[in-house]
């Protein structure tokens, strides 16, 4: 399931990072592998997003 997406990280911040990728997910699947900068932005947000919601011992590698 999909959300509305947020314009900013902060407001976002509840969901799990496996909701957010998933919506990253969606976007490479509705651009068709290119983004438009406007899809760009939206995509780092997700990103930045992502990182938030990852526990922190998942990131470190």
């Amino acid at each position: 399931m999909l959300h509305n997406m947020s314009t900013t990280v902060a407001a976002a911040s509840e969901r799990s990072a496996a909701e957010v990728n998933e919506e990253i997910r969606a976007l490479w699947r509705r651009s068709g592998g290119t983004l438009t900068t406007e899809q760009r932005a939206e995509y780092q947000r997700l990103v930045m997003e992502w990182a938030l919601a990852t526990p922190q011992s998942d990131r470190a590698a």
